[in-house]
């Protein structure tokens, strides 16, 4: 007759000992090569200090790109909120999301919701992201034409947004 152990062995406790979160560096972020419903495994939330972080973990240049147009953003729209929604920075004023920008390896895409309404048309249509979104594919700082993504977010803010968004606490 065969005896089967029913006790899992025991692991030293220090094994399990990992440093506070407070005192860890962000991880960066895995990026995948193109949109497949998700940017990056950025959690779902809400606010400024989501975004903050998530854009603090993305390796360059993607990091630099996110946050320029973080800046151009906030500079451009009085009343931006933020979000974490998809694994992308999610922005909006008044009643709605309005853009998004997500990380991907080799690019960042910034992605206009109901951007063809826009003049002119972005040109990149992502997959998975609504018929109506358009937007660009930036690999480099170089690539943003600030007076043409200001243009973008001034008319897309001025439109109805999409998904009601949470009221502040």
């Amino acid at each position: 007759m065969v005896t089967r152990k029913t006790e899992k062995p025991q692991r030293p406790a220090a094994a399990n000992v990992r440093k506070p979160a407070a005192n860890r560096a962000p991880s960066p972020i895995a990026l995948p090569e193109t949109m497949n419903g998700k940017a990056s495994q950025a959690k779902a939330a809400v606010g400024d200090k989501p975004v903050f972080a998530y854009i603090a973990s993305l390796p360059q240049p993607q990091r630099g790109i996110a946050e320029r147009i973080d800046r151009l953003a906030a500079d451009t729209l009085p009343g931006l909120e933020r979000s974490v929604k998809w694994g992308m920075a999610y922005y909006g004023v008044g009643d709605g999301w309005c853009f998004s920008c997500g990380a991907f390896a080799g690019h960042v895409k910034l992605m206009f919701v109901n951007g063809t309404t826009l003049d002119p048309v972005p040109p990149v249509t992502p997959v998975a992201m609504g018929k109506a979104t358009r937007g660009v594919e930036l690999a480099s700082l170089g690539d943003i034409d600030e007076d043409q993504v200001v243009a973008w977010m001034r008319q897309i803010a001025a439109k109805p947004g999409v998904g009601k968004r949470p009221a502040r606490k």
